[in-house]
């Protein structure tokens, strides 16, 4: 069983690259960032001028659910998406480990609480065996039947994992992180807007920029 993961692997831009963005229109710029381009990359944040957060490009590898990919992939604006293919690949399928199977929320059409069912253990086994289940027909399909790979995979559910290349702007994931990390988001989208946030923390000359827009409704 797997776990949601993402790794930033490519990046353009910085900090400076943000102000300096903005203040072309006054036909300036800085060679270094200065604490006054702190202030502006705040203001711009906070006004909702999107555009200079735009010259900042961001590429990371995903890993994560089916069920999830599709949720994600609803963000389209300022960004590329691609995906493994089990078209092509018949490598063994790898599933999604859930921490504990949420209670259905009552007062909301969609959504969990926060409740574990009581039965969590005996679930868990229902759903390994299950995988491993769907695991053996796919195989049995491929190995033995001589199924192709592209109409065998329908066997496979939607806990199976995918990983995918997501290239874009930084305002465009600062975003998705802002509404997937939100209280009534679905707990795995929560999960992988963390791993957003953590990567792109770690970035040292765009710490201005990413903590400037998390958070502002503007985003």
């Amino acid at each position: 069983m797997s776990i949601i993961e993402t790794k930033l692997i490519d990046r353009l831009g910085s900090d400076l690259t943000v102000a300096n963005a903005a203040r072309v229109s006054f036909a300036k710029s800085h060679k270094t960032l200065m604490a006054g381009d702190r202030k502006l990359i705040a203001f711009l944040a906070r006004e909702g001028h999107w555009s200079p957060f735009g010259h900042c490009q961001l590429q990371f590898w995903c890993k994560a659910p089916m069920f999830i990919a599709r949720q994600l992939q609803k963000h389209t604006v300022g960004l590329c998406w691609n995906e493994v293919s089990r078209r092509y690949v018949d490598t063994p399928p790898e599933f999604y480990a859930p921490t504990g199977w949420r209670l259905r929320a009552e007062d909301k059409k969609q959504g969990s609480t926060d409740i574990i069912h009581k039965d969590n253990k005996e679930l868990n086994v229902s759903y390994n065996a299950l995988m491993k289940q769907s695991e053996a027909f796919y195989t049995h399909l491929i190995e033995v039947e001589g199924v192709a790979p592209e109409q065998a995979r329908m066997v496979l559910p939607q806990s199976l994992m995918t990983e995918w290349y997501w290239t874009g702007s930084l305002y465009a994931f600062a975003r998705i992180h802002e509404l997937r990390v939100a209280k009534d988001a679905q707990l795995e989208c929560q999960l992988f807007a963390k791993e957003i946030d953590r990567c792109v923390s770690e970035v040292v000359d765009l710490s201005a920029s990413w903590e400037a827009l998390r958070g502002t409704k503007n985003v």
